[in-house]
């Protein structure tokens, strides 16, 4: 693979995980604030936990997803594949 290529691949990954963390810097942030506004407005109903469940789930969603791009499992697969077709006569 030329230099090129692995710049490509590393910029790649890199910009997924700083995406990754300012979606959680913004999920602390903003969830902090619902709690404050639900502790301020009506402190006996709480309604703070339903949106930060959702986004919880979201956000879980995206830290698997770069977790498993930035892993390099994509590329060990193709890498295993091509193996595997190369070595079967016929199989193309």
């Amino acid at each position: 693979m030329e230099q090129k290529d692995l710049y490509r691949i590393a910029r790649r990954r890199v910009a997924a995980k700083f995406g990754f963390l300012i979606h959680l810097t913004v999920f602390v942030a903003v969830n902090l604030m619902l709690y404050l506004v639900n502790q301020r407005t009506t402190p006996d109903l709480a309604w703070f936990p339903f949106p930060l469940v959702g986004w919880a789930i979201g956000l879980t969603i995206h830290g698997l997803a770069v977790m498993l791009s930035t892993s390099g499992l994509r590329e060990r697969a193709i890498a295993d594949e091509l193996r595997k077709l190369e070595a079967t006569p016929g199989a193309r």
